[in-house]
């Protein structure tokens, strides 16, 4: 036998050391993104709207959202109006929560 490694030894120490650097590199830049990540997460998921400016927004989206409901369905704005209220009440406060948590 010689002392030279074959060449499937060879290739697999290449690999490995190929590997290996690029696994370093990989780790060098997230320690460098992580300062960044910090910023984005600080710009982006700030506090939001609060409840007030969300209710004022959630009333006036459910209304117009039930009125074009209404007129849709034909003469549902007095004929369903026990089901008109209770969807109001239902879609407003689903809506309102979520606006609030979201912005």
């Amino acid at each position: 036998m010689s002392d030279k490694m074959p060449s499937d030894d060879r290739q697999a120490v290449k690999i490995a050391v190929a590997s290996i650097v690029i696994l370093a590199l990989l780790g060098v830049a997230t320690m460098l993104f992580l300062p960044l990540l910090g910023a984005f997460i600080d710009q982006h998921f700030s506090a939001g709207m609060g409840l007030k400016d969300a209710a004022v927004v959630a009333f006036f989206t459910t209304v117009a959202t039930l009125v074009i409901f209404a007129v849709a369905a034909g003469d549902g704005l007095l004929g369903e109006l026990q089901f008109m209220l209770s969807g109001f009440f239902g879609f407003f406060l689903v809506l309102w929560l979520l606006i609030a948590w979201i912005f």
